[in-house]
């Protein structure tokens, strides 16, 4: 139930010729607060109910307790999030033994590309590909349940 990923802007779409998968990801928050979201999400024909709590110091570990739900549920529950979805295209993408989720935002968050990858420790090591660039572990304002509240188009 520990996450522990990092995250990273990204400089080109040169990740597309390797991703082995996407899908299209909605998402609402029913409660946005740090110190514990709520999240409601479609991912392709499934549906999710997840809760992430407030991240270490590094903002690199947190709780993360997730639930598939039927998608008619979270269909049912997306209208009562606060206001600002987020909409993107993920695209997974494996590099040496891990494997990155790469985020492609659409309509309030447009232009904004993240990629993120998951470890089994802090300290563990990772291929870094040449379309990584700054590591953004810990800013806020990377964070999807930020992005439904301030848009990357209002930065």
């Amino acid at each position: 139930m520990q996450e522990i990923e990092r995250k990273f802007l990204v400089l080109s779409d040169a990740f597309k010729t390797v991703a082995t998968t996407q899908n299209r990801i909605v998402q609402g928050y029913l409660n946005s607060d740090p110190e514990r979201t709520v999240r409601v999400r479609i991912k392709g024909n499934k549906g999710f109910l997840t809760i992430k709590g407030k991240g270490n110091a590094s903002g690199t570990t947190r709780l993360e307790w997730e639930k598939e739900i039927p998608v008619s549920e979270a269909e049912l529950l997306l209208p009562l999030c606060e206001k600002g979805m987020i909409d993107k295209i993920r695209y997974e993408v494996p590099v040496g033994k891990h494997v990155y989720e790469v985020d492609v935002f659409s309509g309030d968050n447009e232009g904004l590309v993240v990629a993120e990858i998951e470890l089994n420790t802090e300290e563990e090591s990772f291929e870094k590909p040449n379309w990584l660039g700054k590591e953004v572990t810990g800013e806020e304002r990377y964070y999807n349940a930020f992005l439904s509240n301030s848009p990357y188009k209002n930065w």
